[in-house]
């Protein structure tokens, strides 16, 4: 995961500032993720990097969905791009449905709930299996809805 990561950051990074930000924040995220499923003992007994763990997570899925989709999503509609608007329309569910999985991890620790090292551990694996999901379909998002309109210079004008 940790090296799917940096393939995306050589792959897009400098590109847009945006994006530079949302694929550091993700490096973060995976590295406190390899860090705290990595611990022994469960991070159950540091749940000070469980809950900086929680706070890059949140992070991240909300800096997707409300900052980095929307932005590529504008840019596929400023360039008339169907084939990247279609594409967001098939990808987008199941974001949300990963973003509720995370959201719904974050709840389980904020409720003390994450304090058993065997479910923590369990939700750890079932996240990281979402995790690495969401970034491959993130990485097409990207490649689809950024990175092929580096190509063209303007914007279509939609017909008036």
């Amino acid at each position: 995961m940790l090296e799917s990561c940096r393939n995306a950051q050589e792959r897009w990074g400098g590109v847009n500032l945006l994006i530079d930000r949302w694929l550091a924040g993700r490096q973060e995220l995976v590295a406190r993720f390899i860090a705290i499923s990595s611990a022994t003992p469960m991070p159950s007994a540091n749940a000070h990097e469980l809950q900086h763990f929680c706070q890059a997570l949140v992070d991240y899925v909300s800096a997707g969905h409300f900052e980095v989709y929307e932005q590529l999503t504008n840019e596929a509609k400023a360039f008339g791009d169907q084939r990247g608007l279609e594409l967001a329309k098939q990808i987008y569910p199941r974001l949300e449905v990963i973003t509720e999985a995370a959201l719904f991890f974050n709840d389980l620790c904020d409720n003390g709930d994450c304090h058993d090292s065997a479910s923590l551990s369990f939700e750890l694996k079932r996240l990281g299996q979402l995790l690495r999901e969401r970034f491959e379909l993130e990485d097409c998002l990207i490649e689809v809805l950024h990175t092929d309109h580096q190509h063209h210079s303007e914007p279509a004008v939609a017909a008036v």
